[in-house]
């Protein structure tokens, strides 16, 4: 106990204290002797905690007091730096992002568009400029139609109030990257939206015979034009690429009656069709033979005109001349007329002639005509 009464800091201060009196250094001359030994306590205090720090900022613990005490304040000066230097890689590393070649970036700053990036490295200061990545190439599909949800059973009712059943897909992709972002909240749900209400419109303006058969290449083309011009309408930035049309057909549940009115309809034309063919037939015939009786008539009265006209100028021509020579004319058509009837016979009679004994005035005649006709046969 007396060993321990030199200080609150253990017998060490004593020791010390008697050592210093005992060598004639005057240690009492100075003060109480408590005074002394605190100051050199305090300094091993102060050397421990630099120790302590050394050992949090990553150095070690051992060593003496003098040299951890010179090294104390360059160690942490270093930290700093590291640190400062450890920020500004972890800034230029949120700073700076790679764009691939089928996307673009939209450059925010305070969260309003600052830009478009193209593809490759670009710089956004964090945290002043954001970034945000979008696919702008890459093709998208959306189904409508495929009945994966109760709402999307692709039931539409044509303009003569039938059902047909509908499945389709709608590719696109994103042509204006600011807008796809900031103009639409859900994207691929109003594609789809815009694309279902688009094609129950021209459903509702077609026949369902066309839509089954021939019109589907046509019906595509009006959907993919109707759509974009909805999409623009609402500046969202997407582009319809082209739109596939999978199946039209009736409801499951009827197909089998649909199939049969198909067949009854089909019947129903052809009949029709062999009724026209037989019809035009019949008709073209009719108007053939039609033309051809008014033809007839046409000749046969241009015939007759003509014969009539022929006959009144001969007329007129021998009255002319009877005018002027009325014995003459009068004896011409006497001789006429007697050559008409009597030219087809074989003997001639001659008026006013007798022979040598008084005879009936009849001569034989020599057929010269016939004789010429044996002689060739």
């Amino acid at each position: 106990m007396s060993g321990n009464s030199g200080g609150p800091w253990g017998g060490g201060g004593g020791n010390r204290g008697s050592g210093d009196r005992g060598s004639g250094g005057g240690g009492g001359d100075r003060g109480p002797g408590n005074q002394g030994p605190q100051i050199p306590e305090i300094e091993d205090l102060v050397k421990k905690g630099q120790q302590q720090l050394k050992v949090l900022m990553g150095g070690r613990g051992g060593g003496s007091g003098g040299s951890g005490g010179a090294g104390g304040p360059g160690i942490s000066g270093r930290g700093v730096v590291l640190g400062l230097v450890g920020l500004v890689v972890l800034w230029l590393f949120a700073s700076f992002y790679t764009v691939r070649p089928e996307e673009r970036s939209v450059e925010l700053l305070f969260g309003q568009e600052y830009s478009i990036g193209m593809p490759g490295l670009n710089f956004a200061p964090w945290p002043v400029v954001r970034a945000e990545i979008v696919q702008v190439t890459t093709e998208r599909v959306n189904e409508v139609g495929t009945g994966r949800s109760a709402l999307d059973t692709g039931l539409m009712l044509t303009r003569d109030e039938a059902v047909v059943d509908i499945e389709f897909q709608v590719v696109w992709n994103v042509a204006d990257p600011a807008r796809y972002l900031f103009n639409l909240a859900d994207p691929a749900n109003t594609v789809r939206a815009v694309a279902e209400s688009a094609m129950r419109d021209i459903i509702a303006r077609s026949e369902l015979s066309p839509i089954l058969n021939r019109d589907r290449g046509a019906i595509a083309a009006d959907l993919r034009q109707a759509a974009q011009g909805t999409l623009e309408s609402y500046e969202s930035g997407i582009n319809i690429i082209r739109i596939n049309f999978d199946k039209a057909d009736p409801p499951g549940e009827v197909i089998d009656s649909f199939r049969e009115v198909q067949a009854a309809r089909q019947e129903r034309d052809r009949l029709e069709r062999q009724a026209d063919a037989y019809a035009n037939r019949v008709l073209a015939g009719a108007r053939g033979e039609a033309a051809q009786v008014q033809e007839e008539a046409e000749g046969y009265r241009a015939q007759a005109i003509n014969v009539a006209q022929g006959e009144a100028s001969r007329f007129l021509a021998v009255w002319n001349e009877y005018v002027n020579a009325p014995e003459v004319t009068r004896r011409r058509m006497y001789l006429e007329t007697m050559e008409t009837v009597l030219g087809g016979m074989s003997l001639t009679i001659l008026d006013n002639v007798t022979g040598e004994n008084g005879g009936s005035g009849v001569l034989p005649y020599l057929p010269l005509d016939q004789l010429r006709t044996r002689g060739t046969n």
